[in-house]
């Protein structure tokens, strides 16, 4: 073979070689797509997804002021990455809509009563960013069918929202304990209230912390009864799409730094004390030592910004839903590992 033929049959790899060294050289001149913290940052405003309205949870006020224990998950992840809690801009959500709002972008985040399924991260694109909240479904019913259990409900009319994880599990308790219900499904959560209100249904199923602030808005609350009946598992947590893991990080770890301030003592009423601290648990925390802040793209007080803007997760629960709060719920499973509930996230190291 001479040289020239070799020439020849060589040019089609030299081509190949180079159209590959060229798709590769653009691919690394393109610019990155903006991630979701970065695009947050540049609008200087967190765009958050929650409840249209769950006593404790989220309520606004005549004044349009915001408040409940998912609203100041966002007003802290907002002070995390924004430095300002009240750089936020809250949208009211039904269940049916919240899902689609979320992987369209209308919201950044959402924190709003959504229960963490396999079906909702493997078909819908999601992740939720940890549990807030260990809640379970429960019932509240009229006081005059005279029940005390779930189990009492054979035949009775029960009011739910559809399109949730609520209806299909009250498909499957009914089914599973070879009993029979009149579903009454209505579009949200204030309709099936209403309906409940109204006497159309005997009974109101949703997760039990919602049913504490249902029965308190009732004209007469002492004429229904939550049942003490729990029939579920629903771990509440915020959720973010899954196609940035950078983000989903950052919501992850601000749920994880306000356990983990109750647990170290650090509360927003003694942020100057956790600055002064020389345990390097808390030193970590505060940003004093180590880089955490850069790894997630935040400034190094990211976590104690958190704390100071809406306390600690002890301080954000009594607050809007405990013993600070006309719920009165206990924290039950929502209390601390070390404190008898479940409570455990890792740690800032």
């Amino acid at each position: 073979m001479n040289e020239t033929a070799g020439n020849r049959l060589r040019r089609p790899h030299s081509r190949l070689a180079f159209g590959l060294a060229g798709v590769l050289s653009l691919a690394l001149a393109a610019p990155a797509l903006a991630g979701t913290l970065d695009t947050v940052k540049q609008r200087g405003t967190l765009n958050c997804g929650v409840s249209e309205g769950i006593s404790g949870f989220s309520d606004q006020d005549t004044q349009g002021h915001w408040s409940g224990f998912d609203v100041d998950f966002c007003r802290a992840v907002a002070a995390a990455t924004l430095g300002d809690p009240e750089k936020v801009a809250f949208t009211p959500l039904s269940a049916s809509a919240r899902f689609e709002a979320l992987k369209s972008g209308k919201v950044d985040l959402l924190s709003r009563n959504s229960t963490w399924t396999l079906g909702r991260e493997a078909e819908l694109g999601l992740a939720f960013a940890g549990i807030t909240y260990h809640d379970g479904q429960g019932f509240l019913a009229n006081r005059a069918l005279g029940v005390d259990g779930a189990l009492e409900l054979d035949k009775a009319k029960i009011c739910v929202e559809s399109g949730t994880t609520t209806q299909l599990n009250l498909a499957d308790f009914f089914r599973a304990n070879s009993i029979t219900y009149e579903e009454k499904a209505f579009p949200n959560a204030a309709e099936a209230f209403a309906a409940f209100e109204s006497g159309t249904c005997d009974v109101l199923t949703r997760d039990q912390s919602a049913l504490y602030g249902e029965r308190l808005r009732l004209a007469r609350p002492a004429d229904a009864v939550v049942l003490p009946d729990v029939i579920s598992k629903e771990p509440l947590g915020p959720v973010v799409r899954n196609d940035d893991f950078a983000w989903f990080n950052v919501v992850k770890w601000v749920n994880f730094a306000l356990v983990n301030a109750e647990e170290l003592g650090i509360s927003s009423a003694d942020i100057d004390e956790a600055l002064k601290s020389q345990k390097p648990d808390v030193r970590r925390f505060t940003g004093a030592e180590g880089d955490f802040g850069k790894a997630l793209g935040l400034a190094p007080d990211w976590a104690i910004r958190a704390v100071k803007a809406t306390g600690n997760y002890a301080e954000i629960y009594e607050r809007n839903l405990g013993t600070g709060s006309k719920l009165a719920i206990p924290r039950g499973l929502n209390q601390l590992w070390n404190m008898g509930g479940i409570l455990y996230v890792p740690a800032v190291r």
